[in-house]
């Protein structure tokens, strides 16, 4: 059996539930379906609570008409028939959506086409997310993306928590507070990530001995290096390399 055949097999025996549920956890983010009619068969809990309703059963059959303003109903109409008709998706489109008080805010949808079984368009999908969340949820990176692609492209250098204060321009305590609460760790696990990481490519990529690996990585104590990749990965620096093939690994530069 063909790969192509082998992944239509298993599609056939999938089960959509555990889809659907993807949809309903994730956050921010509302998710629908529509058939061919516009008549709405699905929708994530985001979704419904958005329309007014309790269950998703409220929702099925109804359309655009039945729930949004005359005048972003019949938007919505036009994209799903440019979807359908077009076969093809609809991606990024920032337009006017009601917000949870019923006045319209700026969102940013994705459409695309649903086949059948027999690959004809039955319907379109979608996810609708807020704009100004989306904006609001990566504000915290942007203040500190020039921290961190800093900390990338300087891995092998110790670490100033100072210097990378000012480059914020924030206090260290304020720094240390606003890393940990975006990226979810300190900033040396961080740097210590991309030491990591880069020894990654190393060992899979080249042939060097592993204390080697160590220094280009800005390891400057081998029981260090040894310790920290351990700790990472879940086994030493020669079991990682002896699970790469070695005719991936080429001469180191």
């Amino acid at each position: 059996m063909g790969d192509l055949a082998r992944q239509r097999a298993w599609l056939d025996r999938l089960s959509p539930g555990p889809l659907r549920q993807l949809f309903d956890h994730l956050p921010g983010t509302l998710f629908f379906a529509k058939d061919t009619a516009g008549r709405l068969m699905l929708g994530n809990p985001a979704f419904v609570r958005h329309c007014g309703l309790v269950r998703e059963e409220q929702l099925v059959g109804l359309t655009d008409d039945c729930i949004f303003p005359p005048r972003l109903a019949e938007k919505y109409r036009r994209d799903d028939r440019r979807v359908l008709e077009s076969e093809q998706p609809l991606l990024g489109i920032i337009e006017l959506f009601p917000n949870a008080d019923g006045k319209p805010e700026w969102f940013v949808t994705d459409k695309l086409p649903l086949f059948g079984r027999d690959g004809q368009v039955c319907g379109v999908c979608g996810t609708v997310r807020s704009y100004e969340e989306q904006h609001a949820a990566i504000q915290p990176y942007l203040e500190l993306a020039g921290v961190a692609e800093h900390l990338k492209q300087n891995f092998r250098e110790p670490l100033r928590i100072a210097q990378l204060a000012r480059k914020a321009g924030m206090s260290v305590r304020q720094f240390e507070r606003k890393f940990r609460s975006t990226f979810q760790t300190t900033p040396r696990a961080y740097l210590m990530r991309m030491r990591i990481i880069h020894a990654c490519g190393l060992l899979s990529g080249t042939a060097l001995p592993v204390t080697e690996v160590a220094l280009r990585a800005g390891f400057y104590d081998h029981s260090d290096f040894a310790r920290q990749f351990q700790r990472h990965m879940g086994l030493s620096a020669t079991a990682y390399r002896r699970t790469v093939p070695v005719a991936q690994r080429r001469p180191a530069p």
